[in-house]
């Protein structure tokens, strides 16, 4: 099956006409894309259905909340396309294009500003690379790889996996949830996963499964079908007010995964990107939300970390006191903030980092994390 692509809000049928008009403003500003296969999913009975709000406009995106570049990835950029923030690890936008855009995107700058930050010839980024042999690990990205015809990804990956010093390929695909059937119809992308997913050095595929309503039959066989070829599946998803932030549908998502040997592994804090306020959920009801989800499941089903991709590292919520609030950097761009602890007084009402604004020097903590930054 080849599912149609929409690219106009005109084009949703089950909108009435003032609906269309109304999102029509919004698409003036933020791209809309999708196809009959995701949109079918959603119950168009239920106004705050939780793929609706994924794939469909709101007039609640035009309030002017957020920045284009919350994570300040323009700082790491290195070459056309290619971003080296963390030591070990390159990534790679080689799409701007994606099966759904995500209402809640944090690089819909690349739809905004078509081809300004993803490269087409990668000569020059898999140079890099090269010249590096601190880079492990490369991660393919945009946009979305698997939007691109396999004839297109493999000279890619092909190129990359030349590198010895390159262990691991990642490739940050939606494709799975939004159009499983770029999997199950085509042959020639399991086939290369097959070629340069070694058993010493793997490809992983870094799906992102927002809702366990998008766990279909279709998308379970087509991870399927990429575990069989030799792939590494893992999920990751942002926590999204309406979409995935009652702890039993967070959990439900979590056991489905595990179900199917595909661990969770980040669910981050949603960026404040331009017109994402309406599925920011404050930090620490966050992290409520993600520990209630974990104690409903199995261990391997709580694989999963609490993180912010941060300008300066992913930054891990790694717990509450009732008077402190504690992070840890479980990566960052000075390797020196490695495993760094931090307390600071905790804000019911912060969404980011930077709304921590009281530094915490005095509360107890684990010998191994006494690193607490001021």
């Amino acid at each position: 099956m080849k599912p149609q692509y929409l690219t106009r809000v005109d084009q949703i049928d089950a909108l009435n006409t003032g609906e269309k008009a109304t999102l029509r403003k919004v698409e003036e500003k933020f791209a809309f894309r999708s196809n009959d296969y995701y949109l079918s999913l959603i119950d168009w009975d239920d106004p705050m259905d939780p793929i609706r709000r994924i794939a469909v406009p709101s007039p609640l995106e035009c309030e002017e909340t957020g920045v284009l570049d919350p994570s300040q990835e323009k700082n790491y950029t290195v070459a056309p396309g290619l971003q080296h923030k963390y030591r070990e690890t390159a990534l790679l936008l080689v799409s701007d294009v994606c099966g759904t855009f995500c209402r809640f995107c944090f690089r819909k700058r690349l739809f905004m500003d078509r081809g300004a930050e993803v490269t087409r010839d990668v000569t020059e980024e898999v140079a890099y690379i090269r010249d590096h042999p601190e880079i492990t690990n490369v991660l393919l990205t945009g946009g979305d790889p698997l939007i691109m015809a396999t004839s297109k990804l493999e000279p890619i990956v092909r190129s990359v996996r030349a590198i010895d010093h390159v262990g691991i390929i990642r490739i940050g695909s939606k494709m799975p949830a939004f159009n499983p059937y770029r999997i199950l119809d085509d042959p020639s992308l399991l086939e290369m996963i097959g070629k340069y997913s070694t058993d010493e050095k793997r490809i992983y595929i870094m799906a992102q499964f927002n809702h366990p309503r998008e766990l279909t039959p279709q998308a379970v066989e087509a991870l399927a079908l990429l575990q069989k070829a030799g792939a590494i599946v893992v999920n990751q998803t942002p926590l999204l007010r309406g979409v995935n932030d009652d702890p039993d549908v967070l959990a439900e998502l979590f056991r489905k995964l595990s179900f199917i040997g595909v661990p969770p592994y980040y669910v981050f804090q949603c960026r404040p990107t331009l017109g994402n306020g309406m599925f920011q959920v404050p930090v620490e009801e966050g992290y409520q939300i993600f520990e209630a989800a974990k104690g409903r499941v199995s261990g391997l089903a709580k694989r999963a970390r609490f993180v912010m991709s941060h300008a300066t590292g992913k930054i891990e919520i790694a717990g509450l006191s009732e008077g402190c609030a504690f992070f840890k950097y479980h990566q960052a761009a000075d390797p020196a903030n490695i495993g760094k602890f931090i307390a600071f007084r905790r804000n019911p009402s912060a969404l980011w980092f930077e709304d921590y604004t009281e530094p915490v020097t005095d509360v107890p903590v684990p010998a191994e994390f006494m690193e607490v930054s001021g």
